[in-house]
């Protein structure tokens, strides 16, 4: 910052005040300096330079009417002959001066705004077209009035001010000023009434007064500026804490929303929005839940907990259906605002919900983690002996001389087989240390992935394909277009969705279709989605609970870890797959579809 020039009077009135510079300050003009328990209390804020031009603008505007009333007084004594040219001088100049200092802030103040740092205190030539004007002032009158008129209470309108706006020092300096001088005045009184000793204790009284003014104005305006400092600092510590409870809010997993007794919803995040939509999200709040077919399970669930309010956090099951034909399953959970009372429910309610099906594979999870560790143990150690197996009977079969022989050899080829493939796939889903992917084109991979499948179940390309690769938005995708995801993990996931959707399809041309979408993104950047879809029968809502579930298979010969291994190692390379069902008017009603972030520009390949 660039230094300003210093005067000898500039160690003791301190720093430049820019924002002072419209009340009668010039840019080179310094503040008084501020008090060890203002430093005590922070540094000022612009607020406190909102409140101080206040407090200043209303001493202002008391020394205006009273420039008006001096005037009123001069026409009145003017009128009744007492023409005193000294008098009518001094009270014209002092109503002027007092008139433009009041106006001149009026004029200046909308293009102006506070400094950062303040002021606090006045500026010297304010303080000089001020306070020491007002000093000048009075102490004449009280020269020029003699006895006729007592002018000792106007001395406490420069004091008050100079406790409000200055420090406390400069504040008892203002009231020794004016004490001196009603001491002076009094004395000159007094020897010319030889009233001396009654003159000097009405001014000594008067001056102790004014000290008294002078402190108890300064003690005064510091504590209140202590405690506008306080107020400002917890209103702002609450603002934060809003703030930060709407950043919670916006993160959640689980769906909030505040609605009243009328159905209203006040506040919804992103979540909330997002569950009680078919797709996309619904409208930011407010809005009706009421009048809504879809949402009535929600409406039922707030009346029944107003009915039964003790038990309303235990959570109940909602189902909605939308006007597409899908279905969502959700767990909802109703808490109120009470009063004294606390049973006694008021008009606000929060609704926590959440997707069943996360809820449910939550709770699986738990139960899971152990039997997954126990059953990788398991798979190891059956790993031995099921070699052990398939050796002696690839020797047993070397011997088969009957048909019945070479059968039962082949039984047992066939359920060694089934039976370790059981096993990598319960060694791939296990836990453990692995290097990380590498950073793929997604384009590539999938088509190369498409055609090999192909080539596997002997089915052609071309429009007539019983599957049907396509892309969406690539174009606006950047370019190279990469996602970090292991090739053969990705092979995996893709060849288990195509067996299934050519299990379940029509096997009709089209009936499988495999679509690359890339999709912008607010938060977490961009994404790409992978989905396969059928046009075979929906699923139950029975089997689309329990889809990602191990070991659960519609087949009777399945091993039921197909989708769940899928799961497993998308969430490994921080994708995420799910299913989603379609109303009857589009052919592929089944989709499953896989979410990938997509690899930032400018990082390597591979990692080390």
């Amino acid at each position: 910052m660039p230094s300003h020039p210093r005067d000898p009077a500039a160690s003791w009135f301190g720093r430049v005040d820019p924002s002072t510079a419209g009340d009668g300050a010039s840019p080179n003009d310094a503040p008084w300096p501020t008090t060890q328990a203002d430093v005590a209390d922070g540094v000022p804020g612009p607020q406190d330079s909102l409140s101080f031009l206040r407090t200043y603008r209303t001493f202002l505007s008391a020394r205006a009417l009273l420039a008006v009333v001096l005037l009123a007084l001069l026409a009145g004594n003017w009128l009744m002959g007492n023409r005193s040219p000294i008098w009518v001088v001094t009270a014209v100049g002092y109503a002027s001066l007092a008139l433009l200092l009041w106006a001149w802030p009026s004029t200046r103040a909308s293009q102006r705004t506070p400094h950062p740092l303040g002021p606090t205190t006045l500026s010297p030539r304010q303080a000089i077209l001020s306070i020491g004007l007002d000093l000048a002032f009075f102490s004449l009158l009280q020269h020029l009035m003699n006895t006729a008129l007592n002018t000792q209470a106007l001395l406490a309108l420069p004091v008050l001010m100079a406790g409000v706006l200055m420090p406390r020092l400069v504040a008892l300096a203002v009231a020794a000023v004016a004490s001196i001088n009603l001491l002076a005045a009094a004395w000159i009184q007094g020897s010319l009434t030889s009233n001396l000793s009654a003159q000097l204790t009405e001014a000594g009284l008067t001056g102790f007064g004014l000290f008294a003014i002078a402190a108890l104005a300064s003690e005064l305006a510091a504590r209140v500026a202590r405690e506008e400092r306080s107020a400002r600092g917890s209103l702002e510590l609450a603002r934060q804490q809003a703030q930060l409870n709407r950043l919670v809010m916006e993160e959640m997993s689980e769906g909030v929303l505040v609605v009243d007794r009328q159905g209203c919803v006040r506040t919804a995040n992103p979540a909330a929005r997002r569950l009680l939509s078919a797709q996309g999200l619904t409208p930011s709040a407010p809005f009706q839940l009421r009048g809504v077919p879809a949402w009535v399970g929600l409406i039922l669930a707030v009346d029944n907990a107003v009915n039964a309010p003790l038990h309303a956090e235990t959570g109940q099951e909602v189902l909605l259906r939308f006007d597409d034909g899908s279905r969502r399953d959700l767990r909802v959970r109703v808490r109120f605002t009470r009063g004294h009372k606390a049973i006694q429910a008021e008009d606000m309610c929060m609704l926590w919900l959440e997707d069943l099906r996360i809820v449910r594979a939550r709770q699986r999870q738990d139960k899971l983690a152990a039997m997954g560790r126990m059953s990788a143990g398991i798979a190891h150690e059956i790993r031995n002996p099921l070699a052990a197996i398939s050796q002696a009977n690839a020797l047993m079969g070397e011997d088969a001389t009957t048909p019945t022989q070479h059968r039962l050899t082949r039984m047992i080829s066939e359920n060694v087989v089934r039976l370790q493939h059981i096993v990598d796939d319960i060694l791939a889903v296990a836990p453990g240390a692995r290097p990380p992917a590498p950073a793929i084109d997604p384009l590539e991979t999938l088509q190369a992935i498409c055609n090999e499948w192909r080539l596997t179940h002997g089915l052609g390309g071309g429009p007539e394909s019983l599957l049907q690769f396509r892309t969406q938005q690539l174009e606006q995708a950047p370019s190279p277009l990469r996602v970090r995801f292991e090739p053969e993990h990705l092979q995996r996931v893709m060849v288990n969705l195509l067996d299934n959707a050519l299990r379940h399809g029509s096997g009709q041309p089209g009936a499988i279709e495999v679509t690359l979408t890339w999709r912008a993104a607010r938060q977490n950047g961009a994404m790409l989605v992978l989905s396969v879809s059928s046009d075979g029968e929906p699923l139950t809502a029975e089997t689309e609970r329990s889809l990602f579930e191990p070991f659960f298979s519609t087949r009777s010969r399945g091993t039921g870890l197909g989708l769940y291994i899928c799961k497993e190692l998308c969430e490994r390379h921080g994708a995420a797959i799910d299913y989603r069902q379609h109303p009857p008017a589009v052919r592929h009603r089944n989709e499953f579809f896989v979410t990938m972030p997509i690899e930032p520009q400018g990082s390597s390949l591979y990692i080390a």
